[in-house]
Protein backbone atom coordinates (compact mmCIF):
# COMPACT_ATOMS: atom_id res chain seq x y z
CA UNK A 1 0.00 0.00 0.00
CA UNK A 2 1.28 3.40 -0.77
CA UNK A 3 1.98 6.29 1.80
CA UNK A 4 -0.28 8.71 1.70
CA UNK A 5 1.33 12.08 -0.47
CA UNK A 6 1.29 15.69 2.67
CA UNK A 7 -1.15 17.69 0.82
CA UNK A 8 -1.52 20.36 3.48
CA UNK A 9 0.34 18.57 6.26
CA UNK A 10 3.07 20.71 8.01
CA UNK A 11 3.67 18.79 11.11
CA UNK A 12 6.56 16.60 11.01
CA UNK A 13 5.71 14.65 14.18
CA UNK A 14 1.95 14.02 12.58
CA UNK A 15 3.57 13.09 9.06
CA UNK A 16 6.59 11.23 10.03
CA UNK A 17 3.58 9.17 12.92
CA UNK A 18 1.26 8.71 10.48
CA UNK A 19 3.50 7.54 7.51
CA UNK A 20 2.69 10.06 5.24
CA UNK A 21 5.63 10.08 2.40
CA UNK A 22 8.44 12.28 3.26
CA UNK A 23 10.75 13.55 1.31
CA UNK A 24 13.92 13.58 3.92
CA UNK A 25 15.20 17.25 4.24
CA UNK A 26 16.69 15.89 7.65
CA UNK A 27 20.38 17.23 6.67
CA UNK A 28 19.16 20.92 7.35
CA UNK A 29 20.33 20.03 10.49
CA UNK A 30 23.51 19.05 10.02
CA UNK A 31 23.95 22.61 7.51
CA UNK A 32 22.93 24.67 10.54
CA UNK A 33 24.91 22.96 13.21
CA UNK A 34 28.28 23.35 10.83
CA UNK A 35 27.83 26.89 10.09
CA UNK A 36 26.88 27.94 13.72
CA UNK A 37 24.50 30.81 12.95
CA UNK A 38 23.38 32.15 16.15
CA UNK A 39 20.25 34.02 13.89
CA UNK A 40 19.71 32.77 10.83
CA UNK A 41 16.71 33.88 8.15
CA UNK A 42 15.83 31.77 5.47
CA UNK A 43 13.89 33.48 2.33
CA UNK A 44 12.24 31.48 0.40
CA UNK A 45 8.87 31.76 -1.50
CA UNK A 46 5.62 30.64 -0.07
CA UNK A 47 4.96 26.68 -0.22
CA UNK A 48 8.32 25.91 -0.48
CA UNK A 49 8.43 24.07 2.89
CA UNK A 50 9.47 26.73 5.35
CA UNK A 51 6.83 25.70 8.30
CA UNK A 52 7.79 21.48 7.84
CA UNK A 53 11.25 22.61 8.49
CA UNK A 54 10.90 24.57 11.59
CA UNK A 55 8.20 21.78 12.39
CA UNK A 56 11.24 19.32 11.96
CA UNK A 57 13.62 21.24 14.09
CA UNK A 58 11.33 21.82 16.66
CA UNK A 59 10.58 18.32 17.13
CA UNK A 60 14.61 17.28 16.40
CA UNK A 61 16.00 19.95 19.11
CA UNK A 62 13.50 20.17 21.56
CA UNK A 63 13.58 18.96 25.08
CA UNK A 64 10.05 19.00 26.64
CA UNK A 65 11.14 18.40 29.92
CA UNK A 66 9.41 14.99 29.63
CA UNK A 67 11.72 11.77 28.88
CA UNK A 68 9.23 9.98 27.57
CA UNK A 69 8.09 12.31 24.98
CA UNK A 70 11.94 12.97 24.18
CA UNK A 71 11.83 9.26 23.13
CA UNK A 72 9.00 9.33 21.27
CA UNK A 73 10.19 12.74 19.71
CA UNK A 74 13.52 11.13 18.88
CA UNK A 75 11.79 7.61 17.38
CA UNK A 76 10.45 10.13 14.93
CA UNK A 77 13.94 10.56 12.91
CA UNK A 78 14.74 6.72 12.76
CA UNK A 79 15.89 5.92 9.57
CA UNK A 80 16.58 9.86 8.47
CA UNK A 81 19.73 10.96 6.80
CA UNK A 82 20.44 13.05 10.23
CA UNK A 83 20.55 9.61 12.12
CA UNK A 84 23.74 8.69 9.52
CA UNK A 85 25.70 11.51 10.80
CA UNK A 86 28.44 11.07 13.71
CA UNK A 87 27.20 11.21 17.46
CA UNK A 88 28.38 15.26 17.60
CA UNK A 89 25.09 15.85 15.93
CA UNK A 90 22.60 13.42 17.51
CA UNK A 91 23.75 14.55 20.98
CA UNK A 92 21.66 18.09 20.24
CA UNK A 93 18.28 16.05 20.32
CA UNK A 94 15.95 16.85 22.50
CA UNK A 95 18.69 19.15 24.06
CA UNK A 96 17.20 22.86 24.07
CA UNK A 97 13.87 24.37 25.50
CA UNK A 98 12.23 25.53 22.25
CA UNK A 99 9.93 28.17 21.22
CA UNK A 100 8.12 27.93 18.09
CA UNK A 101 5.77 30.93 16.17
CA UNK A 102 4.16 31.01 13.77
CA UNK A 103 3.00 34.61 11.79
CA UNK A 104 1.65 33.66 8.64
CA UNK A 105 -2.25 33.91 10.01
CA UNK A 106 -1.76 37.28 11.07
CA UNK A 107 -3.83 38.53 7.79
CA UNK A 108 -6.37 41.01 8.80
CA UNK A 109 -7.66 43.75 7.82
CA UNK A 110 -6.81 46.68 10.54
CA UNK A 111 -3.97 46.76 12.85
CA UNK A 112 -5.81 46.17 15.75
CA UNK A 113 -7.24 42.63 14.55
CA UNK A 114 -3.53 41.65 12.93
CA UNK A 115 -2.37 42.50 16.53
CA UNK A 116 -4.86 40.55 18.34
CA UNK A 117 -4.20 37.39 16.06
CA UNK A 118 0.06 37.89 16.60
CA UNK A 119 -0.98 37.95 20.68
CA UNK A 120 -3.16 34.77 20.26
CA UNK A 121 -0.12 32.96 18.93
CA UNK A 122 2.14 34.46 21.79
CA UNK A 123 -0.31 33.51 24.24
CA UNK A 124 -0.64 30.28 23.01
CA UNK A 125 3.31 29.27 22.94
CA UNK A 126 3.11 30.42 26.13
CA UNK A 127 0.62 27.96 27.15
CA UNK A 128 2.24 25.31 25.42
CA UNK A 129 5.34 26.24 28.09
CA UNK A 130 3.05 26.23 31.22
CA UNK A 131 5.16 24.02 33.22
CA UNK A 132 7.14 27.03 33.53
CA UNK A 133 4.46 27.92 36.42
CA UNK A 134 5.41 24.97 38.75
CA UNK A 135 9.40 25.66 38.54
CA UNK A 136 10.86 26.78 42.16
CA UNK A 137 13.70 28.69 39.35
CA UNK A 138 11.00 31.08 38.01
CA UNK A 139 10.58 33.98 40.44
CA UNK A 140 7.21 34.93 41.60
CA UNK A 141 6.82 38.13 39.24
CA UNK A 142 8.05 36.71 36.74
CA UNK A 143 5.55 34.00 36.86
CA UNK A 144 2.85 36.73 37.38
CA UNK A 145 3.43 38.27 34.10
CA UNK A 146 3.51 34.79 32.77
CA UNK A 147 0.00 34.05 33.24
CA UNK A 148 -1.12 37.46 31.93
CA UNK A 149 0.91 36.66 28.58
CA UNK A 150 -0.62 33.36 28.62
CA UNK A 151 -4.14 34.71 29.20
CA UNK A 152 -4.71 37.03 26.24
CA UNK A 153 -4.39 40.36 28.81
CA UNK A 154 -1.19 41.61 29.04
CA UNK A 155 -0.16 45.10 27.91
CA UNK A 156 1.29 46.12 24.30
CA UNK A 157 5.10 46.54 25.43
CA UNK A 158 4.14 42.98 27.31
CA UNK A 159 3.59 41.33 23.90
CA UNK A 160 6.38 43.03 22.01
CA UNK A 161 9.16 41.63 24.70
CA UNK A 162 7.51 38.71 24.87
CA UNK A 163 9.83 35.99 23.41
CA UNK A 164 13.10 37.41 24.71
CA UNK A 165 10.95 37.05 28.58
CA UNK A 166 9.71 33.58 27.27
CA UNK A 167 13.56 32.41 26.74
CA UNK A 168 14.68 34.07 29.88
CA UNK A 169 12.28 32.01 32.17
CA UNK A 170 12.97 28.94 30.16
CA UNK A 171 17.06 29.35 30.94
CA UNK A 172 16.18 29.91 34.71
CA UNK A 173 14.46 27.32 35.06
CA UNK A 174 16.35 24.56 32.66
CA UNK A 175 19.82 26.17 32.44
CA UNK A 176 19.44 25.88 28.84
CA UNK A 177 19.85 28.40 26.48
CA UNK A 178 16.56 28.66 23.93
CA UNK A 179 16.13 27.96 20.78
CA UNK A 180 13.71 30.48 18.93
CA UNK A 181 11.94 29.28 15.89
CA UNK A 182 9.94 31.94 13.85
CA UNK A 183 7.77 30.65 10.42
CA UNK A 184 6.48 33.58 7.77
CA UNK A 185 7.66 36.77 10.01
CA UNK A 186 6.74 38.70 6.83
CA UNK A 187 3.10 37.54 6.42
CA UNK A 188 2.12 40.66 8.47
CA UNK A 189 4.02 43.30 7.03
CA UNK A 190 2.89 42.32 3.38
CA UNK A 191 -0.38 41.94 4.67
CA UNK A 192 0.32 45.26 6.75
CA UNK A 193 1.32 47.28 3.50
CA UNK A 194 -1.49 46.48 1.09
CA UNK A 195 -3.89 47.18 3.97
CA UNK A 196 -2.69 50.67 4.79
CA UNK A 197 -0.86 50.05 8.20
CA UNK A 198 2.46 49.11 7.50
CA UNK A 199 4.28 51.72 9.77
CA UNK A 200 2.29 50.19 12.88
CA UNK A 201 3.29 46.37 12.03
CA UNK A 202 7.00 47.45 11.62
CA UNK A 203 6.91 48.51 15.28
CA UNK A 204 5.25 45.91 16.79
CA UNK A 205 7.64 43.32 15.06
CA UNK A 206 10.73 45.27 15.77
CA UNK A 207 10.55 45.60 19.02
CA UNK A 208 9.46 41.49 19.30
CA UNK A 209 12.74 40.86 17.26
CA UNK A 210 15.11 42.76 18.62
CA UNK A 211 14.52 42.26 22.31
CA UNK A 212 14.10 38.40 21.36
CA UNK A 213 17.55 38.06 18.88
CA UNK A 214 19.86 41.34 19.91
CA UNK A 215 21.23 41.23 23.21
CA UNK A 216 19.79 38.11 24.80
CA UNK A 217 21.89 35.88 26.61
CA UNK A 218 19.45 32.68 26.85
CA UNK A 219 19.42 32.37 23.31
CA UNK A 220 21.01 29.47 21.63
CA UNK A 221 20.25 30.47 18.18
CA UNK A 222 17.11 31.10 16.26
CA UNK A 223 15.56 29.90 12.89
CA UNK A 224 13.57 32.73 10.94
CA UNK A 225 11.44 32.11 7.79
CA UNK A 226 9.95 34.40 5.56
CA UNK A 227 9.35 35.16 1.94
CA UNK A 228 11.41 38.62 1.77
CA UNK A 229 14.56 39.55 2.85
CA UNK A 230 13.31 43.05 4.72
CA UNK A 231 15.96 44.78 5.47
CA UNK A 232 17.80 45.22 8.96
CA UNK A 233 16.71 49.28 9.08
CA UNK A 234 12.93 47.80 8.72
CA UNK A 235 12.87 44.76 11.16
CA UNK A 236 16.60 43.86 12.22
CA UNK A 237 17.81 46.81 13.22
CA UNK A 238 21.44 46.05 14.76
CA UNK A 239 21.30 42.52 14.22
CA UNK A 240 24.79 42.33 12.66
CA UNK A 241 25.28 38.84 13.68
CA UNK A 242 21.96 37.95 11.35
CA UNK A 243 22.79 35.07 8.41
CA UNK A 244 20.62 36.01 6.29
CA UNK A 245 19.96 33.15 3.91
CA UNK A 246 18.15 33.97 0.36
CA UNK A 247 17.34 31.82 -3.31
CA UNK A 248 21.02 33.58 -4.58
CA UNK A 249 22.89 31.40 -1.82
CA UNK A 250 24.37 28.24 -2.42
CA UNK A 251 24.48 27.43 1.02
CA UNK A 252 21.51 25.34 2.06
CA UNK A 253 20.45 25.18 -1.23
CA UNK A 254 18.82 21.67 -1.44
CA UNK A 255 16.87 22.02 1.66
CA UNK A 256 13.61 23.86 0.73
CA UNK A 257 11.73 22.64 -1.95
CA UNK A 258 12.32 19.17 -4.47
CA UNK A 259 15.41 18.71 -6.42
CA UNK A 260 15.13 16.73 -9.59
CA UNK A 261 16.49 13.35 -8.28
CA UNK A 262 14.10 13.70 -5.55
CA UNK A 263 10.78 14.28 -7.73
CA UNK A 264 11.91 11.57 -10.34
CA UNK A 265 12.53 9.56 -7.50
CA UNK A 266 8.89 10.00 -5.68
CA UNK A 267 7.01 9.46 -9.59
CA UNK A 268 8.78 6.21 -9.64
CA UNK A 269 7.58 5.45 -6.54
CA UNK A 270 3.96 5.57 -7.53
CA UNK A 271 4.36 4.17 -11.22
CA UNK A 272 3.83 7.70 -12.62
CA UNK A 273 7.49 8.71 -14.17
CA UNK A 274 5.79 8.63 -17.90
CA UNK A 275 4.29 12.15 -16.92
CA UNK A 276 7.68 13.85 -16.01
CA UNK A 277 7.72 15.81 -18.89
CA UNK A 278 4.76 18.00 -17.67
CA UNK A 279 5.78 17.57 -13.79
CA UNK A 280 9.18 19.30 -15.45
CA UNK A 281 7.36 22.22 -17.44
CA UNK A 282 4.95 23.14 -14.77
CA UNK A 283 6.68 22.86 -12.37
CA UNK A 284 10.78 22.91 -12.23
CA UNK A 285 12.17 25.91 -12.97
CA UNK A 286 13.74 27.65 -9.93
CA UNK A 287 17.31 27.91 -9.35
CA UNK A 288 18.67 27.99 -5.68
CA UNK A 289 21.99 28.88 -5.38
CA UNK A 290 23.58 26.28 -8.37
CA UNK A 291 20.46 23.69 -7.62
CA UNK A 292 18.07 23.48 -9.72
CA UNK A 293 14.17 23.29 -7.48
CA UNK A 294 10.58 22.33 -8.35
CA UNK A 295 8.21 23.58 -6.35
CA UNK A 296 7.39 21.14 -3.63
CA UNK A 297 3.52 21.90 -3.17
CA UNK A 298 2.62 21.65 -6.63
CA UNK A 299 4.86 18.76 -7.40
CA UNK A 300 2.50 16.79 -4.43
CA UNK A 301 -0.84 17.65 -5.80
CA UNK A 302 0.40 17.35 -9.57
CA UNK A 303 1.29 13.75 -8.22
CA UNK A 304 -1.96 13.36 -6.15
CA UNK A 305 -3.73 13.85 -9.46
CA UNK A 306 -1.33 11.48 -11.40
CA UNK A 307 -2.12 8.41 -9.02
CA UNK A 308 -5.36 8.63 -9.26
CA UNK A 309 -5.33 9.31 -13.17
CA UNK A 310 -2.42 8.90 -15.15
CA UNK A 311 -3.86 11.44 -18.00
CA UNK A 312 -4.41 14.09 -15.38
CA UNK A 313 -3.84 17.79 -16.11
CA UNK A 314 -1.07 19.95 -15.09
CA UNK A 315 -2.83 22.66 -12.81
CA UNK A 316 -1.78 25.90 -11.63
CA UNK A 317 -2.10 24.59 -7.90
CA UNK A 318 0.35 27.57 -6.22
CA UNK A 319 -1.96 30.19 -7.92
CA UNK A 320 -4.54 29.18 -4.81
CA UNK A 321 -2.58 29.32 -2.13
CA UNK A 322 -0.10 32.15 -2.56
CA UNK A 323 -1.01 35.46 -2.49
CA UNK A 324 -0.49 37.24 -5.87
CA UNK A 325 -1.22 40.35 -4.87
CA UNK A 326 2.59 41.57 -5.60
CA UNK A 327 1.55 40.39 -9.17
CA UNK A 328 -1.28 42.29 -9.44
CA UNK A 329 0.39 45.77 -8.15
CA UNK A 330 2.67 45.42 -10.92
CA UNK A 331 0.33 45.14 -13.67
CA UNK A 332 -2.31 47.37 -11.92
CA UNK A 333 0.58 50.42 -12.08
CA UNK A 334 2.80 48.92 -15.25
CA UNK A 335 4.22 52.20 -16.86
CA UNK A 336 4.66 51.41 -21.34
CA UNK A 337 7.99 50.66 -20.48
CA UNK A 338 6.82 47.62 -17.65
CA UNK A 339 3.94 46.54 -19.84
CA UNK A 340 6.85 45.67 -22.91
CA UNK A 341 8.92 44.09 -20.01
CA UNK A 342 5.85 41.43 -18.78
CA UNK A 343 5.25 40.83 -22.37
CA UNK A 344 8.76 39.81 -22.51
CA UNK A 345 8.60 37.75 -19.96
CA UNK A 346 5.36 35.93 -20.92
CA UNK A 347 6.58 35.37 -23.86
CA UNK A 348 9.94 33.49 -22.81
CA UNK A 349 11.88 35.89 -22.72
CA UNK A 350 14.60 37.01 -19.87
CA UNK A 351 14.86 40.62 -17.90
CA UNK A 352 18.56 41.74 -16.34
CA UNK A 353 17.85 43.21 -12.86
CA UNK A 354 20.34 44.72 -10.53
CA UNK A 355 19.98 42.88 -7.00
CA UNK A 356 18.70 44.61 -4.45
CA UNK A 357 18.90 41.95 -1.70
CA UNK A 358 17.79 44.57 1.95
CA UNK A 359 14.34 46.25 0.90
CA UNK A 360 11.13 46.86 2.23
CA UNK A 361 7.81 46.73 1.03
CA UNK A 362 7.44 50.92 0.95
CA UNK A 363 10.65 50.56 -1.22
CA UNK A 364 8.17 48.80 -3.69
CA UNK A 365 7.45 51.28 -5.67
CA UNK A 366 10.42 53.09 -5.45
CA UNK A 367 12.03 52.07 -8.46
CA UNK A 368 11.09 48.98 -11.44
CA UNK A 369 14.35 47.38 -9.87
CA UNK A 370 12.83 46.87 -6.41
CA UNK A 371 9.51 45.58 -7.96
CA UNK A 372 11.47 43.02 -10.12
CA UNK A 373 13.26 41.81 -7.37
CA UNK A 374 10.46 41.62 -5.27
CA UNK A 375 8.93 39.19 -7.70
CA UNK A 376 12.02 37.11 -7.68
CA UNK A 377 12.63 36.58 -4.12
CA UNK A 378 8.84 35.72 -3.95
CA UNK A 379 9.16 33.35 -6.74
CA UNK A 380 7.41 34.71 -9.70
CA UNK A 381 10.53 35.25 -11.49
CA UNK A 382 13.98 32.87 -11.52
CA UNK A 383 17.31 33.10 -12.48
CA UNK A 384 18.87 31.95 -15.49
CA UNK A 385 22.13 33.88 -15.16
CA UNK A 386 24.19 35.98 -12.07
CA UNK A 387 27.07 38.13 -13.23
CA UNK A 388 29.18 40.97 -11.69
CA UNK A 389 28.81 44.96 -13.35
CA UNK A 390 29.99 48.03 -12.40
CA UNK A 391 30.03 46.77 -8.66
CA UNK A 392 27.36 45.14 -8.52
CA UNK A 393 25.03 41.44 -8.93
CA UNK A 394 23.41 41.50 -11.67
CA UNK A 395 20.43 38.54 -12.56
CA UNK A 396 19.14 37.46 -15.53
CA UNK A 397 15.67 36.20 -14.98
CA UNK A 398 12.77 34.68 -16.46
CA UNK A 399 9.76 33.24 -15.43
CA UNK A 400 10.27 29.72 -13.64
CA UNK A 401 7.28 27.64 -15.60
CA UNK A 402 4.44 27.07 -17.06
CA UNK A 403 2.57 27.23 -14.11
CA UNK A 404 3.89 30.78 -13.02
CA UNK A 405 3.72 31.76 -16.58
CA UNK A 406 -0.61 30.94 -16.35
CA UNK A 407 -0.59 33.52 -12.90
CA UNK A 408 0.78 36.16 -15.11
CA UNK A 409 -1.30 35.79 -17.86
CA UNK A 410 -4.40 35.20 -15.21
CA UNK A 411 -3.77 38.45 -13.70
CA UNK A 412 -3.40 40.56 -17.27
CA UNK A 413 -7.09 38.90 -18.09
CA UNK A 414 -8.44 39.84 -14.97
CA UNK A 415 -7.31 43.33 -15.51
CA UNK A 416 -8.08 43.90 -18.89
CA UNK A 417 -11.38 42.87 -17.98
CA UNK A 418 -11.42 45.82 -15.02
CA UNK A 419 -10.19 47.84 -17.68
CA UNK A 420 -12.63 47.61 -20.40
CA UNK A 421 -15.29 47.86 -18.12
CA UNK A 422 -14.88 51.60 -17.45
CA UNK A 423 -14.48 52.04 -21.00
CA UNK A 424 -16.81 53.29 -23.68
CA UNK A 425 -17.20 50.95 -26.34
CA UNK A 426 -20.05 52.96 -28.35
CA UNK A 427 -17.60 54.35 -31.21
CA UNK A 428 -16.65 50.35 -31.90
CA UNK A 429 -20.15 49.31 -32.51
CA UNK A 430 -21.47 52.64 -34.39
CA UNK A 431 -17.92 51.73 -36.77
CA UNK A 432 -19.39 47.96 -36.83
CA UNK A 433 -22.80 49.27 -37.84
CA UNK A 434 -21.70 51.40 -40.30
CA UNK A 435 -19.27 49.54 -41.80
CA UNK A 436 -16.25 51.42 -41.28
CA UNK A 437 -13.31 49.19 -41.03
CA UNK A 438 -10.95 51.79 -40.78
CA UNK A 439 -12.33 53.32 -37.54
CA UNK A 440 -12.51 49.80 -35.93
CA UNK A 441 -8.53 49.27 -36.99
CA UNK A 442 -7.97 52.45 -35.42
CA UNK A 443 -9.88 51.90 -31.90
CA UNK A 444 -8.80 48.35 -31.56
CA UNK A 445 -5.49 49.35 -32.25
CA UNK A 446 -5.46 52.41 -29.49
CA UNK A 447 -6.50 49.51 -27.16
CA UNK A 448 -3.82 46.98 -28.10
CA UNK A 449 -1.30 49.62 -27.42
CA UNK A 450 -3.04 50.28 -23.72
CA UNK A 451 -2.47 46.00 -23.11
CA UNK A 452 -0.25 43.62 -22.21
CA UNK A 453 0.24 40.93 -25.01
CA UNK A 454 0.53 37.34 -24.74
CA UNK A 455 2.60 36.97 -28.06
CA UNK A 456 3.33 33.39 -27.25
CA UNK A 457 -0.04 32.03 -27.65
CA UNK A 458 -1.44 34.87 -29.78
CA UNK A 459 -4.10 33.25 -31.15
CA UNK A 460 -5.80 33.00 -27.96
CA UNK A 461 -4.87 36.22 -26.74
CA UNK A 462 -6.24 38.44 -29.72
CA UNK A 463 -9.44 36.19 -29.77
CA UNK A 464 -10.24 36.99 -25.73
CA UNK A 465 -8.55 40.61 -26.42
CA UNK A 466 -11.61 41.47 -28.87
CA UNK A 467 -14.29 38.95 -27.65
CA UNK A 468 -13.76 40.88 -24.06
CA UNK A 469 -14.57 44.30 -25.63
CA UNK A 470 -17.51 42.76 -28.17
CA UNK A 471 -19.17 41.61 -24.65
CA UNK A 472 -19.23 45.11 -23.73
CA UNK A 473 -22.07 45.80 -25.43
CA UNK A 474 -25.81 46.05 -23.85
CA UNK A 475 -27.33 45.33 -27.16
CA UNK A 476 -26.15 42.55 -29.03
CA UNK A 477 -25.13 39.03 -28.36
CA UNK A 478 -21.67 37.62 -28.61
CA UNK A 479 -20.69 33.94 -29.20
CA UNK A 480 -17.25 32.73 -29.19
CA UNK A 481 -16.46 29.58 -31.25
CA UNK A 482 -13.52 29.25 -30.64
CA UNK A 483 -13.58 27.63 -27.64
CA UNK A 484 -16.45 24.89 -28.81
CA UNK A 485 -13.53 23.75 -31.32
CA UNK A 486 -16.46 23.93 -34.07
CA UNK A 487 -15.68 24.50 -37.79
CA UNK A 488 -17.54 28.31 -37.76
CA UNK A 489 -16.10 31.33 -37.27
CA UNK A 490 -14.28 32.70 -34.49
CA UNK A 491 -16.74 35.48 -33.32
CA UNK A 492 -20.83 35.54 -33.86
CA UNK A 493 -22.32 38.94 -32.73
CA UNK A 494 -26.14 39.36 -32.88
CA UNK A 495 -28.94 41.66 -32.01
CA UNK A 496 -30.99 39.41 -29.66
CA UNK A 497 -34.03 40.47 -31.86
CA UNK A 498 -34.09 38.43 -35.52
CA UNK A 499 -34.95 41.99 -36.98
CA UNK A 500 -31.77 43.91 -35.71
CA UNK A 501 -28.17 43.37 -36.99
CA UNK A 502 -25.64 40.29 -37.20
CA UNK A 503 -21.80 40.33 -37.90
CA UNK A 504 -18.92 37.31 -38.22
CA UNK A 505 -15.84 37.94 -37.32
CA UNK A 506 -12.86 35.79 -38.34
CA UNK A 507 -9.22 36.38 -37.04
CA UNK A 508 -5.65 35.97 -38.63
CA UNK A 509 -2.31 36.47 -36.76
CA UNK A 510 0.15 37.61 -39.21
CA UNK A 511 3.96 36.59 -39.16
CA UNK A 512 4.77 40.69 -40.08
CA UNK A 513 3.10 43.97 -40.44
CA UNK A 514 3.72 43.69 -44.13
CA UNK A 515 0.99 40.75 -44.01
CA UNK A 516 -1.37 42.30 -42.20
CA UNK A 517 -3.77 44.06 -44.89
CA UNK A 518 -3.22 39.91 -47.44
CA UNK A 519 -4.24 38.29 -44.36
CA UNK A 520 -7.35 40.47 -42.92
CA UNK A 521 -9.05 40.03 -46.77
CA UNK A 522 -8.04 36.13 -46.04
CA UNK A 523 -10.03 36.09 -42.71
CA UNK A 524 -12.78 37.85 -44.79
CA UNK A 525 -12.35 35.52 -47.63
CA UNK A 526 -12.53 32.85 -45.13
CA UNK A 527 -16.09 33.53 -43.51
CA UNK A 528 -17.54 33.60 -47.57
CA UNK A 529 -15.83 30.58 -48.25
CA UNK A 530 -16.92 28.26 -45.41
CA UNK A 531 -20.47 29.99 -45.50
CA UNK A 532 -19.77 30.75 -41.74
CA UNK A 533 -23.13 33.06 -41.99
CA UNK A 534 -25.19 29.87 -42.78
CA UNK A 535 -25.56 29.67 -38.99
CA UNK A 536 -27.40 33.34 -38.70
CA UNK A 537 -29.31 32.77 -41.52
CA UNK A 538 -30.86 29.73 -40.32
CA UNK A 539 -31.98 31.33 -37.11
CA UNK A 540 -33.59 34.25 -39.18
CA UNK A 541 -31.33 37.00 -39.34
CA UNK A 542 -31.39 38.98 -42.48
CA UNK A 543 -28.63 41.66 -42.39
CA UNK A 544 -25.19 39.98 -41.26
CA UNK A 545 -22.26 41.93 -42.02
CA UNK A 546 -18.43 40.25 -42.15
CA UNK A 547 -15.58 41.24 -41.13
CA UNK A 548 -12.10 39.87 -41.38
CA UNK A 549 -9.47 41.03 -38.44
CA UNK A 550 -5.96 40.33 -39.06
CA UNK A 551 -3.36 40.98 -35.86
CA UNK A 552 0.40 41.66 -35.49
CA UNK A 553 1.91 42.40 -31.89
CA UNK A 554 0.08 46.23 -31.36
CA UNK A 555 -1.45 46.12 -34.72
CA UNK A 556 -3.89 45.27 -36.33
CA UNK A 557 -6.24 45.37 -39.75
CA UNK A 558 -9.90 45.23 -40.18
CA UNK A 559 -11.71 44.49 -43.69
CA UNK A 560 -15.18 44.82 -43.72
CA UNK A 561 -17.23 42.71 -46.13
CA UNK A 562 -21.41 43.74 -46.79
CA UNK A 563 -23.69 40.63 -46.24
Amino acid sequence: MKKALPIGVDNFEKLISERYFYVDKTMLIKELLDLKGEVNLFTRPRRFGKTLNLSMLRYFFEDTGNEAQNARNRNLFAGLNIMECSEEYRAHMSAYPVICLTLKSAKQPVFKSAYRKLKDEISGEFRRHCFLLESERVDADSKKLFQKIASGKADYDDYSGALKFLSLCLYQATGKRTVILIDEYDVPLENAYFRGFYDEMVGFLRSLFESALKTNDSLQFAVITGCLRISKESIFTGLNHLNMVSILDKKYSEHFGFTEREVVRMMEDYGVQSRFAAMREWYDGYLFGDTEVYNPWSVVLFLSDLYADIHAFPRPYWVNTSSNDIVKDLIARADRETKEQVETLIGGGTLDIPVHEEITYEDMHSNGENLWNFLYFTGYLTKEAEYFKDSAVYLRARVPNEEVKSIYRTTVRNWFREQIKKEDFRDLYRAMEEGDAGRMTEILSGQLFGTISFYDSAENFYHGFLTGILSQSENYLVKSNRESGSGRSDIMVRSPSLRGRAFVLELKVSDSIEDLEADAQKALQQIYEKKYREELQTEGYKRIDCFGAAFYRKDCEVRFGSG
